[in-house]
């Protein structure tokens, strides 16, 4: 999967970028208090990214 992909999946859901990390971007929602981190490859496997 794409990172650009990646991102606008979780930014759908409403999930907002908390800050830009050494090697991965940090998202959070504010909803449910969830956060995650999104590496900054070009190509994610799917299943991290699941």
């Amino acid at each position: 999967m794409k990172r650009i992909d990646l991102i606008r999946m979780i930014e759908s859901v409403g999930s907002e970028l908390v800050w830009h990390g050494g090697k991965h971007d940090w998202y959070r929602n504010p909803n449910t208090g969830v956060s995650q981190a999104v590496p900054r490859h070009r190509e994610i496997k799917e299943r991290l990214a699941l």
